[in-house]
């Protein structure tokens, strides 16, 4: 009797995938094989119709702000790219705000900067809203539709664990995370290592190191 082969949907998060690898060896979206990736991911398992997902936050034009306007070019260029490779998108818009650092006894130097009238330090910055919770809601929906044997989750972001044990509690499909282990050459500390809470909660494990990243960019 032939077995069927199993069938997996691929789930990365964008953001994070970005910020904790990506960006760790000098690699950008745009120069990296996303389609290649999924199918080493998939190592020879079937990827299901609509089975790369891919879930990023939205770059804003800003009026007079030049490099928003590349940023947004750059995005536009890159998720065209995705589809056509047959990816499935979802979006939230990146949402800025201000932060402020108070210059207090925790800085080095502070006494010198009051001295300058510097008391504390705005910045602004940007963050993703809803990404997490649209690639659970998909991880939930596939789990229950039987669109996957397995899901292939590429995030190291704890928000997913109660979609994540929902889903290994309730059905019969199992997650298999993907996670990184590498060296940030210019700041050890900033050095990306895989999510404990991700090991536990998940059925099978891959932590992949820089030379399994380095293949896939062109």
């Amino acid at each position: 009797m032939k077995t069927k082969k199993e069938t997996v949907q691929i789930f990365i998060d964008g953001g994070n995938f970005y910020h904790l690898a990506l960006k760790k060896i000098g690699g950008k979206d745009i120069n990296f094989s996303f389609d290649e990736f999924a199918k080493f991911l998939a190592n020879g398992r079937n990827i299901s119709q609509h089975g790369k997902r891919y879930y990023t936050g939205t770059v804003r034009e800003e009026v007079g702000n030049l490099r928003s306007k590349e940023a947004m070019s750059r995005q536009t260029k890159f998720l065209t790219v995705l589809k056509k490779g047959g990816w499935e998108i979802k979006t939230s818009k990146l949402r800025s705000r201000i932060e402020r650092i108070t210059i207090d006894n925790r800085v080095a130097g502070y006494k010198n900067l009051h001295k300058k009238g510097v008391k504390f330090i705005e910045y602004k910055t940007t963050r993703e809203k809803g990404i997490d919770v649209k690639l659970a809601t998909d991880l939930i929906a596939g789990a229950v539709d039987r669109k996957y044997d397995t899901a292939i989750v590429v995030s190291s972001d704890s928000d997913l664990v109660p979609a994540i044990d929902w889903v290994r509690k309730r059905t019969a499909r199992k997650i298999e995370y993907v996670g990184f282990s590498l060296i940030d050459k210019k700041d050890r500390k900033s050095s990306t290592k895989p999510l404990q809470t991700m090991i536990t909660y998940t059925d099978i494990q891959r932590i992949l190191v820089e030379s399994d990243l380095r293949k896939f960019v062109r």
